[in-house]
């Protein structure tokens, strides 16, 4: 009995059970957590459809406070272009397009700041409110702060990113392209992690035996942030516009040609043959791994409502493949590919609600 009072003690270190505002604040904390998630789930999108309709680089300038106000009038749209016009995406691209084509790259990317900028204040007036007034616990403050931080750090990456396409290319880097979605991926786990911490000890999903799924569990999420990443590289390099047949690339399984580079290492980030068979590899390791997962979970009688959580992600793995083929067959219409990466980041999340379930547990028992 003594060692069961201890987990718990141990467990309220990271779930609040503090009564007064505290605790009375708690359900409304998360549900501003979940939010914010929410509208990164939303940035994912818009960023998607931002990269996929070569609208990235249609503003040239980082102006986090006065960037915020578009043109409003027919001589700053002159305006806007002719800054455009002078950099190698026009010239080598876009020569001759009309300002009302312009303009449709442009608002894409002017949403995707809006959106970047209205998140941040989601997120610190909230946080400022909840804080100054007493009602969060000093176990979720650094999680926040941490949140504050990462926020603040993403909007420099992805001014780093544009500023790649902005010298002698006509896109972005896919490195930083790749870095930019899989922090901004980084940001979506934190947030979702935090908010599903902050539970009294009685409120969560009880597995006893949570210590021997945690780390098969951790596993995947770790697998899904990288595939996140290839990802990206896909989405950077174009790659997903070639090789279009499923299951066989170049007519094999293993197509000739992986690697083949100067430096075989570059070819990872820079041969879309081998950047679209990494993407496809480790949707197949994934699968396989989630399978495991699956059936760990449901053959440990101590696993109890753990299983939903296993389900539920195992279903959503079968559907992003699913969606992914299909995306690739039809050489990646918009819409799919929208929808393709918004699954990818709602299965992250759910499967940080089942890692975080499992280490809170872990804690308990």
């Amino acid at each position: 009995m003594d060692e069961h009072i201890s987990a718990a003690e141990r467990a309220s270190r990271y779930v609040d059970t503090t009564p007064g505002k505290v605790g009375k604040s708690r359900k409304a904390v998360r549900a501003w957590l979940y939010f914010v998630a929410f509208l990164v789930l939303i940035m994912f999108v818009v960023g998607g459809a931002t990269r996929l309709t070569d609208s990235g680089l249609s503003i040239t300038e980082w102006k986090p406070i006065h960037g915020a106000i578009p043109p409003m009038s027919a001589a700053e749209w002159t305006e806007e272009f002719e800054k455009y016009q002078q950099y190698p995406e026009y010239e080598r691209v876009n020569k001759g397009m009309s300002l009302d084509e312009f303009k449709f790259i442009f608002w894409w990317e002017w949403g995707h700041r809006q959106l970047g900028r209205f998140i941040g204040v989601a997120f610190f007036l909230p946080m400022l409110f909840f804080w100054m007034t007493g009602r969060l616990s000093d176990g979720i403050k650094p999680g926040l702060l941490t949140l504050l931080g990462m926020g603040a750090l993403q909007g420099a990456v992805g001014w780093w990113m544009v500023a790649s396409g902005l010298v002698d290319r006509v896109d972005v880097s896919q490195y930083r392209l790749a870095t930019h979605l899989t922090f901004a991926a980084a940001i979506f786990v934190v947030l979702i992690w935090v908010a599903r911490g902050y539970r009294r000890a009685d409120k969560m999903p009880e597995c006893v035996s949570a210590d021997r799924h945690l780390l098969p569990g951790g596993i995947l999420l770790f697998f899904l942030l990288l595939q996140i990443f290839l990802g990206g590289l896909v989405a950077g390099t174009h790659a997903g516009l070639t090789y279009n047949t499923w299951p066989l690339m170049d007519g094999q399984i293993i197509p000739d040609g992986l690697f083949v580079f100067d430096a075989p290492w570059l070819a990872a980030f820079e041969d879309h043959l081998t950047i679209q068979f990494n993407h496809r590899l480790l949707a197949y390791v994934i699968a396989l791994w989630t399978l495991l997962v699956w059936v760990r979970t449901w053959r440990d009688p101590y696993a109890a409502q753990m299983t939903i959580s296993a389900t539920v992600v195992g279903v959503l793995v079968t559907l992003q493949i699913i969606l992914g083929i299909t995306t690739l067959l039809l050489v990646v219409p918009l819409h799919m590919a929208m929808t393709h990466q918004a699954l990818a980041v709602i299965l992250l999340g759910a499967t940080t609600i089942m890692v975080r379930d499992l280490y809170d547990n872990a804690l308990r028992f």
